[in-house]
């Protein structure tokens, strides 16, 4: 009998959300997709404008993450999407025993 791994390659990605994104629910927004997605991470404001989030999961779990932020909500704007390799450490920014976090503006 061979044995099969069942474990799923995580990818771990930093997105750069720009555009009408702020003060529209754009947080609250990743942070419900996320958890419907089974998305580990984080998002947060910048004061540049902009929003960042550090996104984990199953390759299909994270583009369709993406692909959902590309959108955001209906009041949001989204001009670009900038995606980029993150490492693990980039999940620590959380607070400890959250999967997905919403984190204060920088």
């Amino acid at each position: 009998m061979t044995a099969k791994s069942s474990a799923h390659h995580i990818i771990i990605r930093l997105i750069t959300v720009r555009g009408r994104v702020q003060g529209v629910g754009y947080r609250a927004f990743v942070v419900a997709a996320a958890r419907t997605h089974g998305i580990e991470g984080w998002v947060r404001n910048r004061r540049d404008g902009s929003v960042e989030a550090v996104i984990a999961g199953s390759l299909s779990a994270v583009s369709v993450m993406i692909t959902e932020c590309r959108r955001g909500p209906p009041a949001a704007r989204v001009e670009a999407l900038d995606e980029q390799p993150a490492a693990a450490t980039t999940l620590g920014l959380r607070p400890p025993g959250e999967v997905f976090a919403a984190l204060a503006t920088v």
